[in-house]
């Protein structure tokens, strides 16, 4: 074979190779767009109960425990601090299907990158994410404590409470729901419920709208329907009232030595209030019951808290989300496959932040196969977050 032969046979093999190759990125391409098109489909020519069921039957046991999932970006990307979300965002979101991320002041830079970011990131999951932030006001502002977010910074809560103005507390909740649905969140991790029982409280102090349960209530109340009514879940916490404790769970243990009469008369009554104004979640503090409950667990990994007094008793029929399982007074109790157990065995929807991500997943995984938690108890968790993603129109 000639010099100029054998070049143009190699040449002849490049060329081929590279269309092949090709073909098969852009035939990937056309699958993964696809599959996440067909499942729009669904969505938009069923109701939100039968798209849901139909979207569950197709997800393998272990998509559906990570949409049970709620983490930070850099828990799935491995990257220092998230800024921006590109391919390895995507193939992340492959590999870990999460059903939420949570973003932190860290994350944030200016109005453009944040929702270049999060329109991204969206564009990546083939089903739609939870995405949210904590932005109650106060010293808990992660957008509106960054002046070039563009954002309102409104005052911690107490301050809120003391005006007694119900059209007050709804103005707020319209105005960081109007505020996050700008930069392309769909939730916020607020308001927070809790009474001040104990004005020593360091964890909530004035984060809560103050110690009259009443004026809470309404305050809550008012606060729900702002960010409801315009576009953004809001997100009751910490159930059942963490606003009696003396040590911050963020530390380490935290008990609450209130009676379930005193909780019932009083912490209780702001969740009955929200829920009643249509919040989609509620979260569960890690502070441990001392006399209310038999179970000396967090509340987070308690049966008698979650199912028990919130779902039984209060009627919630929306998602149960923990706190942060990076928080002390849970990091201590267990390590981060069992904890994980633990939360779903207790009725937990989803689980804030998981520690070891993947860990946690191969628990729960695990759990099922074993028969210590049965798929159904998985489905009804993944069918109540799909469901909340189908009526929220997050497909759009």
């Amino acid at each position: 074979m000639t010099y100029r032969r054998l070049f143009s046979f190699v040449l002849t093999l490049v060329m081929l190779f590279s269309f092949s190759a090709c073909s098969n990125e852009e035939r990937q391409k056309s699958l993964d767009i696809s599959e996440k098109e067909n499942v729009k489909q669904i969505v938009e020519g069923e109701n939100a109960v039968e798209a849901a069921e139909k979207i569950l039957k197709d997800m393998t046991l272990e998509e559906k425990v990570y949409q049970m999932m709620f983490v930070a970006p850099e828990d799935i990307t491995g990257v220092g601090v998230a800024l921006q979300a590109g391919e390895t965002t995507k193939k992340a979101l492959e590999e870990y299907p999460v059903g939420g991320i949570i973003y932190f002041a860290q994350n944030f830079e200016s109005r453009e990158q944040t929702t270049e970011m999060i329109n991204n990131t969206q564009s990546y999951s083939k089903i739609p994410l939870f995405i949210s932030v904590d932005e109650e006001g106060g010293r808990v502002s992660r957008l509106g404590s960054n002046p070039s977010m563009g954002t309102v910074k409104h005052p911690p809560m107490l301050e809120i409470g003391k005006t007694e103005d119900s059209e007050k507390a709804y103005e707020t909740g319209k105005t960081l729901a109007n505020d996050l649905k700008s930069l392309g969140f769909n939730m916020d991790f607020a308001p927070v419920a809790d009474v001040l029982i104990n004005k020593n409280n360091t964890e909530i102090g004035d984060r809560s709208f103050g110690s009259d349960t009443e004026i809470v209530s309404m305050m809550v109340e008012n606060c729900v329907r702002g960010l409801q009514e315009n576009g953004i879940s809001a997100t009751l916490k910490h159930f059942p009232g963490a606003g009696a404790t003396s040590v911050d769970s963020h530390t380490g243990y935290s008990a609450n030595s209130r009676t379930a009469e005193e909780l019932r008369s009083a912490e209780f009554q702001p969740f009955i209030a929200g829920i009643g104004a249509g919040a989609d979640f509620v979260m569960i503090s890690h502070m441990t019951l001392r006399k209310a409950t038999k179970e000396q667990l967090p509340c987070s990994l308690s049966k008698e808290v979650v199912t028990d007094m919130l779902v039984n008793e209060l009627g919630f029929k929306g998602i149960i989300i923990t706190d942060s399982f990076r928080m002390g007074a849970v990091t201590e109790h267990s390590l981060p496959e069992e904890i994980g157990v633990m939360a779903i065995k207790a009725g937990n929807d989803m689980i804030l932040m998981p520690k070891d991500m993947q860990a946690t997943h191969k628990g729960i995984v695990d759990a099922v196969y074993n028969g210590e938690i049965s798929e159904e108890r998985i489905n009804e968790s993944v069918r109540k977050i799909l469901q909340k993603k189908i009526e929220k129109d997050l497909w759009k």
